[in-house]
């Protein structure tokens, strides 16, 4: 058998390097699920929107240029 390199290791056939000790990243499907909870959230929730006790009771008023064609 063949002499493995430094920072490679032997699974069945194939030669693989070794893990890098350290910080996890994530994985490109936890990425995924994070952003669908965070579209999931916004679509539920929202981010935020006018509350019904900041708009008026009279609907809403006209812009000063609607009434500039008179």
């Amino acid at each position: 058998m063949a002499r493995v390199p430094e920072g490679f290791h032997v699974v069945r056939t194939h030669i693989r390097r070794n893990p890098r000790p350290g910080a996890k990243r994530l994985s490109g499907w936890t990425i995924a699920g994070l952003v669908a909870v965070v579209w999931l959230w916004s679509q539920l929730f929202g981010f935020g929107e006018a509350s019904t006790a900041d708009q008026s009771p009279h609907g809403p008023q006209p812009s000063t240029s609607a009434s500039a064609g008179r």
